[in-house]
This record gives C-alpha cells, sequence and structure tokens, in this order.
C-alpha cells in the first residue's frame, strides 16, 4: 500500500508501465465534473471509476481484495478513511472471489484506518486488503484500475 501526494506521483511511473498514464487522468482538472461511471482510457487494461458514495463508517466498510487489477484511489472531494490489512493475512472470506467483478470480502478487522486527504491517492496491490468508504459523509473519488 502507498499513500502519496499527486504531485510526487512521478517516483511511482516505474513501478507499472500504464501509472504514468494512469496519474495523468488523475491530474485532469476536470474529475469533479465527470459523470459517475466507467472511463476506459486502454480497455479492460486500464480504466477509470468516477464514484460519488457515502461513507460507511468503520463498521460499515468491508475489507475486499483484487487479483487481476491494482487500485489507484484518488480522492477528489469530500472525506475518505481507508482501513488496510495484509490479504496474506485474512482469514475471514465472507464472499469468495468473483471473476468477473474481480473482488472478494473479508470479515476480518483492518489492521489501520488511513485517512485520505483530498488531493492524494493510495495504491493498493492484490496483496493489499483495503475497506474503502470507512468515513462519514459523501465523498467523489476516481478509482483507477491497472491491470496487474
Amino acid at each position: 500500500m502507498i499513500l502519496d501526494d499527486l504531485n510526487a506521483a512521478a517516483r511511482y511511473y516505474n513501478l507499472h508501465p500504464d501509472f504514468r498514464e494512469a496519474f495523468a487522468f488523475l491530474s485532469r482538472g476536470d474529475l469533479a465534473s465527470l459523470a459517475t461511471g466507467k472511463i476506459e482510457l486502454q480497455g479492460e487494461r486500464l480504466f477509470a471509476l468516477i464514484n460519488r458514495d457515502p461513507g460507511r463508517g468503520h463498521e460499515g466498510a468491508r475489507l475486499e481484495a483484487h487479483r487481476k487489477y491494482i487500485d489507484i484511489q484518488f480522492l477528489v472531494d469530500g472525506s475518505e478513511e481507508i482501513g488496510w490489512r495484509p490479504t496474506s493475512e485474512c482469514r475471514q472470506l465472507t464472499e469468495p472471489y468473483v471473476e468477473p467483478r474481480d473482488i472478494m470480502f473479508f470479515g476480518d478487522a483492518p489492521h489501520s484506518w488511513i485517512h485520505l486527504p483530498v488531493g492524494k491517492f493510495m495504491i493498493f496491490y492484490p496483496e493489499d486488503a483495503h475497506a474503502p468508504l470507512a468515513a462519514r459523509g459523501d465523498n467523489v473519488k476516481a478509482v483507477i484500475k491497472v491491470a496487474v
């Protein structure tokens, strides 16, 4: 898991060949005005999801993990807190992996809760189980899905 400021994104370009394009998209000045939904950047290899969701609090946020995609979560507006726990330490599978949605859920508690400020991003690899929407209040978030 990585947490950093969008202004520092260039230091992560070498971690994946599609990170440069992913961060270029996040650097657009109009993310808040984009419609909710999926925006294809490179088909299923790289795409963005614009989400507008209410927070669920710690008690309503569930750990999830992916196998095919890395998540880059960027807070555009509102408040966000995300729980984290290594996927390898998750023992309570509550919903098995669903390949078309590339997601599975766990009932384990996160090891930590991390505040994601506006203008910052978090990168979650398949080894990072994460529980988004753990803050209270609405948020606008861009989630970039990068094929592993």
